[in-house]
């Protein structure tokens, strides 16, 4: 069947049920060798930020920091083993929203991810779900070591916009013709950018401009159980490319950064 539109989808708490971010982080503080209290140190500085009024855009940025100096191929090896320990607990996919991605993926649709998350932790979540191409946030890379920073701003607010539109054009796709899937304020501009829309979860000001815009209502649903921490003796599993077979990586750029044979 021909692929007649693009389905875009956010992934933190619309696909999933707790934020990816925050889940690898304490899995990859813990393989790292830091006690338990690391991760809450450092989660507690960002949800400081937040609730001071920190625009999304910036904590967004200071959460990278976390990864400086890592070894790029490593936090995309601890990934995999991080999503594997996932699956196999169980609880990290939200069940209504994946069945809509799968009803579209059936019906021909184009399923794109637009996430403020990143490659380590998306391309094996794609890989498992079936999605096509992801448009994610890029930390910065240098000599194969994250730097702290990001390579371009963070696919955020507006960003996702742009991704609706620059995605539907390289696909010859009116946006009028796209649908879009997200769960907080700052998915707004990609829901506005599509030509329809569904807000998945409990936000009170989303789901009250849903119901005046007719726009689709799906449930939340409860975030999983802490996952048991790994041993920092053990090291990850194989060492897989950050670009799952068959899925598109991009970067909050307007080209694609990888794409796989």
């Amino acid at each position: 069947m021909n692929r007649t539109r693009l389905a875009f989808f956010d992934v933190d708490g619309t696909l999933t049920t707790a934020t990816t971010l925050f889940r690898f982080l304490r899995h990859y503080l813990a393989a790292e060798g830091h006690e338990p209290p690391e991760y809450d140190r450092r989660r507690q500085r960002l949800k400081a930020m937040t609730e001071i009024g920190v625009p999304r855009e910036r904590t967004n940025l200071a959460y990278f920091e976390n990864f400086a100096g890592a070894d790029a191929a490593r936090v995309s090896a601890l990934a995999r083993d991080w999503f594997a320990a996932e699956l196999r607990q169980g609880g990290l996919f939200n069940a209504y929203a994946l069945d809509a991605l799968r009803g579209h993926r059936d019906d021909g649709d184009r399923i794109v991810l637009v996430s403020g998350s990143f490659t380590a932790c998306l391309a094996p979540l794609a890989e498992h779900i079936g999605a096509d191409e992801v448009w994610s946030t890029s930390p910065e890379i240098a000599h194969g070591r994250y730097t702290g920073g990001l390579g371009r701003p963070p696919m955020i607010g507006r960003a996702k916009a742009d991704a609706v539109r620059l995605a539907a054009a390289a696909h010859r796709v009116a946006p009028e013709d796209c649908v879009a899937y997200g769960d907080h304020a700052s998915d707004l501009p990609m829901l506005e950018a599509a030509g329809s829309a569904a807000v998945v979860g409990g936000d009170p000001a989303l789901r009250g401009l849903a119901r005046r815009r007719c726009w689709q209502l799906l449930p939340g649903a409860p975030a999983p159980e802490p996952l048991p921490l790994p041993r920092p003796d053990v090291g990850p599993g194989p060492n897989n490319p950050e670009c799952a077979p068959g899925v598109s990586l991009y970067v909050s750029e307007e080209r694609p950064r990888t794409t796989a044979a």
